[in-house]
């Protein structure tokens, strides 16, 4: 079964960037002067590339949000951070000048940083028994945020809500690699750190009390791997959107797949995610509408359901 899925995610990556409304002729891939040429390099392939690694990241900060806050169920969307990110975002758009638009990355990170450290201090003051808690503390601020940004809404002119609500549909629809080299960077450094402290996460999956007695500091590491999480889904929505419901389906499912511990499936998360994603923006925009459906409304058609499935589960679990 493992081998089978690995194949049919290769042939994914390989078609991804050929299918589309356009057909392509392979023979002028290679002809600057064909429309074939920039279809290709500045449109199918940086899309793919941004996909892949917007997907890597979203999946890896979901395992790594699991394994710190200790619920199944917490990931950088579920608990407020991506709409954190968002609401940043939405006021970079309407109050900071067309000019310094670059700093809305800055803005996707500050919005998704500060929630995380919001979670923290809350996570620091319930039992470990209480992790249910959290996941309820961070559908509070979602709501909270979901009003501020109703307050940006009616603040801003026509443009800036258009520009706003294409926004938090979520949206793939890049031109050119400038977009793809900051979600790349973004993505290996987090892979990076989290492959860093590999040895500290699997203690924390254990337990906090184990790996207190093993010397590892708690604080210190669960903040460096929150704050990379932070850095790389800031830089994710402030390119793409908010995309949701990416880092609770594949978590779990390659620990399905796998029957391994999370801190041995830190490259597995890592590639499905990117997969994923590929094939959800495979759908989005080859349904034969007038438009491309929104990344974010594929994804959360096929996590809505398997986050129920996880809350069932879990209840009859405990119940």
């Amino acid at each position: 079964m493992k081998r089978l899925i690995f194949a049919l995610s290769l042939i994914i990556l390989a078609i991804a960037p050929f299918v589309g409304e356009t057909a392509m002729k392979l023979a002028n891939l290679f002809t600057p002067e064909a429309t074939e040429y920039l279809l290709f390099w500045e449109l199918r392939l940086p899309r793919v590339g941004v996909a892949f690694f917007t997907g890597a990241i979203l999946a890896l900060g979901g395992m790594v949000f699991q394994a710190v806050f200790r619920n199944a169920l917490t990931t950088p969307f579920t608990l407020g951070v991506s709409n954190g990110a968002t609401l940043a975002t939405a006021i970079g758009i309407v109050f900071l000048p067309a000019s310094l638009a670059a700093l809305s990355y800055f803005f996707s990170f500050v919005g998704a940083f500060s929630t995380v450290v919001v979670l923290f201090l809350f996570a620091r003051s319930l039992k470990a028994t209480q992790t249910h808690s959290l996941l309820l503390i961070g559908i509070a601020l979602s709501f909270f945020y979901s009003a501020t940004l109703m307050v940006i809404f009616y603040l801003s002119d026509l443009e800036q809500s258009y520009s706003i609500i294409r926004f938090t549909m979520g949206s793939l629809s890049v031109v050119g690699m400038e977009s793809l080299y900051p979600v790349a960077v973004a993505a290996l450094a987090l892979l990076w750190v989290v492959i860093r402290y590999r040895p500290e996460l699997k203690l924390l999956l254990t337990s906090y009390e184990n790996a207190f007695l093993k010397g590892i500091e708690i604080k210190k590491i669960n903040l460096i791997l929150l704050l990379a999480v932070s850095i790389s889904a800031g830089v994710c929505v402030s390119v793409v959107g908010p995309i949701g419901f990416v880092g609770l389906v594949i978590p779990h499912i390659v620990r399905l797949l796998y029957r391994r511990s999370s801190d041995a499936l830190i490259l597995p998360v890592f590639y499905y995610g990117g997969v994923f994603l590929v094939f959800c923006d495979l759908i989005a925009r080859n349904l034969g509408a007038v438009s491309e459906v929104p990344i974010g409304v594929v994804t959360s058609f096929i996590g809505g359901p398997f986050f129920i499935y996880i809350i069932l589960k879990q209840r009859g679990r405990h119940g």
